[in-house]
């Protein structure tokens, strides 16, 4: 630092005695104001705040920063004046001529200083004998300048031409390309040969646009990003330099934002644009597309290139609908699904990335729903209608459709999600059965009805085809008295009306099969039933109310006969003994299906009135003579 004096950090100013910032700068008698590099659309009124970029919380770790491959290295040792380069180590020649001895050249160049850029660099300036004089390290802030433009010493404009961001070099400036005879008042003496020990930090030009270099690009882009849309992203933000300044993933959260209406720097406003999901790109931004010459105030110091690589992971419009893709849809679709339906599907659900976040099928379950209702987020309560049974389809759903700006769960804010869907079955509850009937025999007018006994040979399965049971793999029927309760009324409905022989099939919605509680390990919840049933074998019933009935005119001695020891009293072996001899011999008939112990003995209890076991005279009365018993 110069005695008594502050340093100008960003120079352009005039070089006058005690002002140590001003080393490199050319006196012109009175002060020059600095060119300003932005252009008139970029500029922002000083005091303002800067726009929202990227959080600037400092991150230690270095970001991974991409360059195209540098040019062929002619030289690692350049003499600007033309002269042969002096070989590092063995001394860098006359004290009359500038030289420059390049101590680091960083293997990707793929820019180098031209006249009229702008640089950023760090130097420590010293004399022969090795005493500083100046060095930008110990006011904590780079040298900013034009370059070849007058504004430095001369042997220092010459210096930095040629010079890639990350070179070092040393400089040896002979006195007629520095302060000459005059010197620097208590400074620098006349005739002083300056040696400056350089790094090249930030390089840009008034003419730079925003680079924009892809390295990955997704097979499938069917949408890129355009204005107003709004985005998910992470970033790694460096500079030129490398030095990582903001890191999205190191606080594992995406920078999310709407593109091109001002939210973010210019440079990027344009950067992310024309961007698909999963691309990754590297964008370059000059800084007066960026924070200019203030910087942020904080991490990213002012005239600063930023450096952004960039992920992007969503994207969506606040204007977009749901979208739909049919994947696999059924050649026959008797009917599709309406609002008010209860629907039974699988699901794997993503983000536009192809970040899983939830599935059915790792469940092993189906998510069961109404549909149209508010049952389900929006997206999905509209992507749900139309569909037939068996089918698949995607359903991408914006955020606004779908969790919105707060997420839930593993799903972030402002996530547009991907669902990709198996439909299962689907029923409404005013829904009855549905009876198809594949096969009639040329004589089939004795038909099924409440109270016979049936056997039939039946297949069940989900509507999606996955079989639950068969009687069939069984080898054996399933024998049923038809109106009893011994199968669900769905199918009790489906047996109605049905000849031997004849093959039928009936699809049971689940209020009328096993309901929302399903068979565990069965038959799932809210389940539709099909069944394909072959009727083998039907016996006729008994009028509804009767377990037995006579065939033939009632003895008027009925009591005596069965009474044989003639005491006045019959008991349960009397009497059991009695009803199957005339169910035998074709006098009486049981009610088929039942065990005919138990309606033996229930017709005795019915009789036996004040239950001592036996039943007298009195007691014993017929059916048409007694209103509330079912016995005889």
């Amino acid at each position: 630092m110069w005695p008594g004096g502050g340093g100008r950090e960003r120079g352009g100013g005039c070089c006058r005695p005690g002002r140590a910032g001003s080393l490199f700068h050319v006196c012109k008698g009175s002060r020059t104001s600095r060119p300003d590099p932005r252009r008139p659309s970029s500029v922002r009124p000083r005091g303002s705040p800067p726009r929202p970029l990227l959080s600037s919380t400092p991150m230690a770790i270095r970001a991974r920063s991409w360059r195209p491959p540098p040019p062929p290295l002619l030289l690692l040792l350049l003499w600007v004046t033309g002269q042969a380069a002096p070989v590092a180590g063995l001394g860098l020649g006359s004290d009359s001529e500038l030289q420059i001895e390049r101590r680091f050249v960083p293997e990707e160049c793929p820019r180098t200083v031209r006249s009229g850029d702008f640089v950023r660099y760090h130097y420590v300036g010293t004399f022969p004998d090795g005493q500083k004089f100046d060095s930008s390290y110990d006011r904590d802030s780079t040298f900013n300048v034009f370059v070849g433009k007058g504004q430095l010493i001369a042997g220092m404009d010459q210096a930095l031409v040629g010079m890639c961001v990350n070179e070092r070099r040393f400089v040896k400036i002979p006195p007629k390309l520095a302060y000459g005879n005059d010197g620097v008042s208590g400074v620098i003496p006349p005739d002083s040969v300056l040696h400056f020990d350089v790094l090249l930090m930030d390089i840009w030009n008034s003419e730079d646009q925003v680079q924009i270099h892809t390295y990955f690009k997704p097979p499938s882009c069917p949408r890129t990003i355009q204005v107003s849309d709004f985005v998910r992203y992470h970033y790694n933000g460096t500079f030129l330099d490398g030095t990582l300044f903001d890191s999205s993933h190191n606080r594992m959260k995406t920078y999310d934002t709407y593109v091109g209406i001002g939210w973010l720097i210019p440079g990027m406003d344009k950067g992310l644009l024309g961007m698909c999901v999963g691309e990754k790109r590297i964008i370059t931004i000059p800084p007066f597309l960026a924070y200019g010459e203030d910087g942020d105030g904080k991490d990213i110091p002012g005239q600063a290139s930023l450096v952004f690589d960039v992920a992007l992971l969503d994207l969506h419009n606040p204007k977009d609908g749901i979208s739909i893709e049919n994947k696999v849809v059924p050649e026959n679709c008797e009917r599709r699904s309406q609002s008010g339906d209860f629907l039974r599907y699988h699901y794997n659900g993503t983000l536009l990335d192809g970040t899983f976040f939830d599935s059915s099928y790792s469940r092993n379950r189906t998510f069961d729903t109404y549909i149209g209702q508010g049952y389900v987020i929006p997206g999905i309560d509209e992507g749900l209608l139309g569909v037939c049974i068996g089918e698949k389809r995607r359903i991408v759903v914006p955020p606004h459709l779908g969790y919105g700006e707060e997420g839930r769960g593993n799903i972030p804010g402002s996530a547009v999600l991907v669902f990709d869907i198996h439909v299962i079955d689907f029923h409404n509850p005013s829904d009855s059965i549905s009876i198809t009937s594949h096969y009639k025999p040329p004589d089939c007018s004795v038909l099924s009805k409440k109270g016979d006994y049936l056997k039939y040979h039946y297949n069940a399965s989900l509507l999606d085809g996955t079989l639950l049971d068969s009687t069939w793999n069984l080898g054996k029927t399933y024998n049923i008295v038809l109106g009893s309760g011994q199968v669900v009324l769905g199918m009790d409905m489906g047996l109605r009306e049905m000849c031997v022989g004849e093959k039928r099939t009936v699809i049971i919605p689940p209020h009328l099969g096993y309901g929302e509680a399903g068979v565990d390990g069965e038959v799932p919840g809210s389940a539709v039933l099909v069944f394909d049933i072959e009727l083998l074998e039907l016996v006729a019933g008994l009028p509804e109310g009767y377990m037995f009935v006579w065939n033939g005119e009632v003895s008027a001695n009925l009591f005596e006969e069965i009474d044989k020891d003639g005491d006045g009293e019959v008991l349960l072996e009397e009497f059991s003994e009695y009803i199957h001899a005339q169910v035998a011999s074709g006098k009486g008939k049981l009610a088929p299906g039942f065990d005919a112990e138990m309606i033996v003995k229930n017709m005795f209890t019915n009789q036996d009135r004040n239950g001592d076991g036996k039943v007298t005279a009195e007691e014993f009365k017929l059916k048409d003579q007694e209103t509330k018993h079912d016995e005889l």
